[in-house]
């Protein structure tokens, strides 16, 4: 939906009408045919996601999205860590180490199965907007 201000914008644009001209070698304004004017006003695209929607925003082509792991996702908990750790050492001065190391390994530990399960649902997504068949897994029967 379109905000407030874009819709203002477009109003304005309909009470006012436009002249459009062309100037031509001599110098002279030529009329444009009205025929002319509406062949060239772009389509919307489609929401439906029926044939003729763009892939993505602004007519780029949808990002690729890697199948989950976990070890993307052990690796980016790592990287994480010392950041968890960090802020709690700043908002709770008057717990111990031992406590920040603790409610950091909960966090971390709650961190990385629930990352995976974002991993997997964008994944399924992507594969169903690119159209692809899911790859079957190893390990399921």
């Amino acid at each position: 939906m379109a905000s407030r201000k874009q819709r203002r914008r477009r109003q304005k644009d309909r009470r006012h009408e436009y002249e459009f001209v062309y100037v031509d070698g001599e110098g002279q304004e030529v009329e444009v045919d009205p025929a002319e004017l509406e062949s060239e006003r772009p389509r919307p695209a489609r929401r439906d996601g029926k044939p003729g929607a763009r892939k993505a925003q602004g007519g780029r082509s949808a990002r690729k999205v890697d199948p989950p792991s976990w070890s993307k996702v052990i690796r980016r908990a790592v990287i994480f860590s010392p950041a968890i750790f960090f802020a709690l050492t700043l908002l709770n001065r008057k717990e111990s180490l031992a406590a920040h190391f603790a409610v950091t390994a909960f966090y971390t530990a709650f961190f990385i199965p629930f990352m995976y399960f974002l991993d997997r649902t964008m994944y399924r997504m992507y594969l169903k907007r690119s159209g692809q068949a899911p790859r079957a897994a190893a390990g399921r029967r």
